[in-house]
């Protein structure tokens, strides 16, 4: 594991040592799990940019449409 070191303006470090304490949690764990939520957070929020995007593209949604058709073919063809 590497070793990483920051500034936090001491209002912040006040609040984490607060809930670290409550916790019962290492600063560090906290500011572990904190930081790897936030990083799920931005991926989400990529993902949600990217698929609005495509929804104002009419080739992707030309295609997603043809796909879906061919798509609900084979469940056709399936259940017959």
């Amino acid at each position: 594991m590497a070793t990483f070191t920051s500034t936090l303006p001491d209002e912040l470090l006040q609040k984490l040592a607060t809930y670290a304490e409550k916790l019962a949690m290492p600063k560090n764990k906290l500011i572990e799990n904190a930081l790897s939520l936030y990083l799920e957070h931005l991926k989400r929020a990529e993902y949600i940019k990217s698929y609005k995007l495509a929804a104002q593209d009419d080739d992707v949604i030309l295609l997603a449409e043809e796909g879906m058709g061919e798509y609900l073919k084979q469940i056709e063809d399936e259940t017959r």
